[in-house]
């Protein structure tokens, strides 16, 4: 067993999930960003958690929430069958009460100018998103793919909102957390040397 592997059984350890995970080897977040926003969740205890992207994350942040005794996560994601997939997995662990995976076709949308593809916003909570989990879109959808989560969202964030944007070590993951920061300057980052680096952004 690789060492990734053996951190993402660490995991499941961790969190009881002995029935299974849906893991995707091209897809899944790294174990240690895996287990960064766990350990937040776990100390943070959200009540509602928006994630863009769902899979592996949703079924970990909805334990945690399960673990917590409150909390909720709203999953975002354009693929049909990763939907299907990540809802199956909800239902095997009877998780349906503290996660809710959204099918959000990706449509055009102008942010600040520009034109993106990005989901469909009408699942998004109007106020109250504590925890932000940003995964997706894909990256090689556009340049600066995952730019229009804060411009959308940043009205809906509560006061204490943790944000948490994966594959951070790429250039184009720098450039949006630069562009964030000066769209928002309010904003407080922290970069952690995760797999795919990690940056933390807080209010």
């Amino acid at each position: 067993m690789t060492e990734q592997m053996l951190k993402y059984h660490s995991l499941q350890t961790q969190l009881d999930l002995h029935q299974g995970v849906p893991y995707s080897p091209n897809w899944s977040a790294e174990a240690d960003f895996i287990q960064l926003i766990v350990d937040a969740c776990l100390k943070l205890r959200p009540r509602q958690i928006l994630e863009c992207s769902s899979g592996l994350t949703t079924l970990m942040l909805a334990r945690c929430c399960q673990i917590n005794g409150e909390g909720r996560v709203i999953s975002l994601e354009d693929g049909l069958q990763y939907v299907d997939n990540t809802r199956a997995y909800i239902d095997r662990y009877g998780l349906g009460s503290h996660a809710t995976v959204v099918h959000a076709p990706l449509q055009d949308r102008v942010v600040d100018g520009a034109l993106y593809s990005w989901y469909a916003t009408d699942a998004i909570p109007e106020t109250g998103i504590d925890m932000l989990v940003i995964d997706g879109p894909s990256g090689f959808i556009q340049k600066h793919s995952r730019y229009p989560v804060l411009p959308v969202c940043y009205p809906r964030l509560a006061d204490h909102c943790a944000i948490y944007l994966d594959d951070a070590a790429r250039e184009d993951e720098q450039a949006i957390v630069a562009m964030w920061q000066s769209r928002f300057p309010n904003l407080k980052h922290e970069f952690h040397a995760t797999s795919r680096g990690c940056s933390v952004l807080f209010i």
